[in-house]
């Protein structure tokens, strides 16, 4: 392919040739509208010029010239003529929107003879002069780098000098004389005259928009949004048509749709006498598109009618009107709400412009999220005082409260967020009464991140930003903020910021469309989505959503509850088996009511009960504060009995802790020295089947699984646990239910070893925040906070790995997993229940190895349904025509 196309030899070009501007031009030529003629250099120049040091490849400037001729014939204008010469724009336009990132110079070619030549014709003086001092002020920034703040000083000394409110008060002589004064600026800026040479002009402006690829807001923004930096930008250069030549002439931008409802209605704004610069920079206030004279907003309707029906999408173009001509100068597709996104995209179906498969990649998966809470007005304006990791999302407002037992009696009267170094089991109360919570230590994975999202609360964790006062009464930010305990702050979990009072919500909106999208997508997703649910109200929310199964129902979240909690202890306090089964039974009947009430919510569907995993002293108070506790209670003369029963307590913590708790006594490893716990959790899991069945009510899938398993020896022998369990409980009560039993594959060599571990496994599911802690040998919560934001910097992760499944290392263990285990036993059945199962980069990678199914928090269901069937259509998004 050529290096530099005119717009009309361009047709056949694709976005990353192109750019996404470049496309756009070449498709809006073809189909014969009216766009100024150009040319397009491609983006593989820019490769170039970047490998090269910065220096355009040989033989480039002489196609320019060869393409500059051509369009010279077109318009009968010559470049840097002196009679109504041609001038040029030049702009960027990459693969993918960067709106706003890189450069743009417009009027390009005038120069001091040219700008004489031009009035002496009989041009209007003032137009000439404001175009030229454009230019002077555009290119002096971007091509020379001068100071655009000095640029700016001169305009608004020169309205204050002769009291002209904005730029079109200043006449041609004082255009002339701030012309002659940014050309001196530049000079004493950069030590260099303004170039009067049009082809010096031309080449310099190609290399500053190459150069503005690699700026650091553009290089911020891709990083951002996980756009790769070796796609490189194309240059747009294209014959200028003036909005600022009178009254009878404008620019703006329009959009063939209402880009925040979605409404099908042509939408936008015009500047009159104004270039298209003025309308994004907002040097004055546009009028909407009715301000058009009736003829024109005819035109501009037809025009709308024919991008859609071209490129298939709701477009946002640029238009500017010369002397009562209209122009359209670029269209791509339009940036929109969420709420917007999943009306059009339903609405193009009906409408027959585009199909099902085709509307399900017109809605990112993450954008359904927002909808289904409550939100920040997008415009309030204040400033977040911290930020956090983006844990749960949602935003929420309410009083500070550091202490867990205040939370839980003020949250029942008040609006309070919780402010905490780090939840506990114990902060449970806390968590349920309080809108939201905030933490200054932990990460995605942390209980009040895992807590929070299955309870659908806004949770900021890991805020490194803070820190709170030993005494618990304030927090400091590195701002230098201070927020006081019973200040209001609030909290954004879906972008990690912290606010100091409040921010204006909006509630959240669930149009029609959005459950016709969804319909949509599930008849053409491959792969089935669960949710993670601990509790009756999770997993009805789960259903609600459209889960088709739980795939994650931890038991740690019932042994956490305030009214278990204290029998939990004494069983790990227990000195002996029986001592412990006793204890162990005396949880039983609330386990059963837990798991009747979720079997039942699920009418039939299948739920993957995973057993205990968690250390036995994560149920315990934490050492540190036992050994305080002690300590008061002797200087304020408390019974010895009572120091003596904290003292075991302490002593018994001491006995459990583990200096990496993560790869200690936890999982399966727990039930191979106290296979108790498991025999009782069986019995109730199966039990609450049993009796549920013997109701009439639909029979529940139960799938018990087995967690942190290593080695095929251990689930083995765990698998013998749980069957004479059930084997008893049949006896005892005369009647059976069928069951499987699991396991989660989380560590390396049960993946691995898959294999061994599948002959005697009914399914997998993979856990991968654990797997790839494991494979990383990373702590989370210790590693977002202290280094992965510099990896991801640097290049050395394209995005952190608790986000996104890291498909080289962690998912090709999970790919020869699910290989090894189907070889084992064909048809096996393997699922996904980590944060991963609901990331869309991640479900993408899942349906391309063949799992089964997903599983997500219950706010993550609508992303999973949508971004499987995405997936299913081999996500055929394309990059904007920005």
């Amino acid at each position: 392919m050529q290096s530099v196309l005119l717009f009309e030899d361009a047709v056949r070009g694709d976005k990353f040739e192109l750019g996404g501007k470049g496309y756009g031009l070449a498709q809006m030529t073809a189909i014969g509208l009216p766009v100024p003629p150009g040319f397009t250099i491609t983006t593989s120049v820019c490769k170039q010029f970047h490998a090269h040091g910065g220096m355009l490849p040989p033989g480039v400037m002489e196609e320019v010239k060869a393409k500059v001729r051509d369009v010279e014939a077109k318009t009968a204008k010559k470049f840097g003529g002196g009679q109504t010469p041609l001038l040029f724009s030049v702009r960027s336009g990459g693969p993918f929107s960067m709106p706003g990132m890189m450069d743009t110079i417009l009027n390009l070619g005038l120069t001091d003879a040219t700008a004489e030549a031009w009035v002496a014709e009989g041009a209007d003086p003032r137009f000439v002069y404001d175009s030229y001092r454009r230019l002077i002020q555009m290119f002096g920034k971007v091509a020379m780098g001068a100071d655009g703040r000095r640029f700016e000083g001169e305009l608004e000394a020169a309205k204050a000098k002769t009291g002209a409110k904005s730029d079109l008060g200043l006449s041609a002589g004082e255009l002339r004389r701030l012309a002659e004064g940014f050309k001196a600026t530049v000079r004493s800026e950069t030590g260099l005259e303004f170039p009067q040479e049009p082809y010096d002009q031309l080449k310099m402006a190609i290399v500053a928009v190459f150069k503005s690829w690699d700026n650091p807001r553009a290089k911020e923004y891709r990083r951002y949004y996980g756009i790769s930096d070796d796609l490189g930008t194309a240059v747009n250069v294209q014959a200028m048509v003036f909005g600022n030549m009178g009254a009878d002439s404008g620019s703006g931008v329009g959009f063939t749709r209402n880009p925040s409802t979605g409404a099908r209605e042509l939408y936008g704004e015009y500047l009159s006498n104004a270039q298209g610069e003025d309308v994004v920079a907002g040097v004055r206030t546009p009028a909407g598109v009715a301000s058009l004279d009736p003829r024109l907003q005819r035109e501009l309707g037809t025009l709308a009618t024919k991008l859609e029906s071209h490129f298939k999408d709701m477009q946002d173009f640029e238009f500017t009107v010369e002397r009562g001509k209209l122009y359209l100068l670029q269209t791509r597709n339009g940036k929109r709400t969420a709420l917007a996104a999943v009306k059009v995209a339903v609405d193009m179906t009906d409408e027959g412009l585009i199909t099902a498969e085709d509307a399900v990649t017109r809605v990112e998966p993450d954008m359904l999220g927002t909808l289904l809470h409550r939100r920040l007005d997008p415009s309030a304006s204040e400033e977040p005082v911290a930020k956090g990791l983006n844990a749960s999302p949602g935003a929420a407002s309410g009083k500070v409260v550091f202490d867990t037992d205040e939370a839980a009696s003020r949250g029942g009267t008040e609006r309070v967020i919780l402010v905490r170094p780090e939840t506990t089991p114990e902060d449970i109360r806390g968590l349920i009464a309080a809108q939201g919570v905030l933490t200054a230590r932990g990460g995605m994975t942390s209980h009040a991140a895992v807590v929070a999202r299955g309870m659908g609360k806004p949770a900021v964790v890991g805020c490194s930003e803070i820190e709170i006062s030993g005494d618990r009464t304030a927090f400091t930010t590195k701002t230098g903020a201070r927020v006081s305990a019973g200040e209001t702050i609030t909290i954004d979990g879906s972008s990690g910021l912290v606010y100091k009072g409040e921010v204006r919500m909006v509630d959240p909106e669930m149009p029609p469309e959005f459950s016709r999208l969804l319909q949509k997508a599930d008849t053409i997703r491959r792969m089935g989505v669960w949710a993670n649910a601990d509790t009756p109200e999770a997993a009805e929310r789960a259903y609600g959503f459209g889960a088709e199964g739980i795939g994650l129902c931890r038991t740690e979240r019932m042994f956490n509850a305030p009214d278990r909690l204290p029998i939990v202890r004494e069983m790990i306090m227990s000195r002996s088996v029986e001592e412990r089964r006793e204890r162990l039974y005396r949880l039983y009947p609330f386990q059963l009511a837990d798991f009747r009430a979720i079997f039942s919510v699920m009418r039939g569907r299948p739920v993957v009960v995973r057993l205990l995993d968690l250390p036995l002293h994560e149920f315990l108070p934490p050492a540190e504060e036992l050994a305080a506790e002690i300590q008061r209670m002797r200087e304020e003369g408390s019974p010895q009995a009572d120091a003596d029963a904290r003292q075991a307590v302490l002593d018994r913590v001491r006995q459990l802790a583990e200096h990496n708790p993560m790869l200690g006594h936890r999982g399966c490893r727990l039930a191979v020295t106290y296979p108790e716990i498991y025999e009782m959790q069986t019995k109730a899991v199966l039990r609450a089947a049993i009796e549920l069945e013997k109701e009439g009510a639909a029979a529940p899938r139960v799938k018990i699984m087995l967690p942190l398993v290593a080695h095929a020896g251990e689930f083995r022998l765990l698998r013998r646990t749980i069957e004479g369990a059930a084997g008893e409980l049949f006896k005892e009560s005369g009647a059976s239910v069928r069951f499987e039993v699991g396991t989660m594959i989380e560590t390396p060599r049960a993946a691995i070893t898959a294999d061994e571990i599948a002959a005697d496994s009914d399914f997998f599911s993979f856990g991968t925040n654990d797997l790839t802690q494991t494979t990383f040998g990373f702590s989370r919560d210790d590693v977002e906070a202290k280094f992965i934001p510099r990896y991801l910097e640097l290049g050395i992760l394209p995005c952190s790995p608790f986000d996104s499944i890291d498909a080289a290392g962690v998912g090709r263990l999970v790919q020869m997993a699910v290989e090894g285990g189907r070889k084992a036993k064909p048809g096996l059945e393997v699922g996904v229940c980590g944060e991963h199962g609901g990331d869309p980069k991640s479900i993408a990678f899942f349906d391309s190895i063949g799992l089964d199914y997903v599983s997500c928090s219950a706010y993550r269901v609508p992303v999973a349904r949508l971004a499987a069937a995405r997936a299913a259509v081999g996500d055929r998004t394309s990059p904007s025509t920005k």
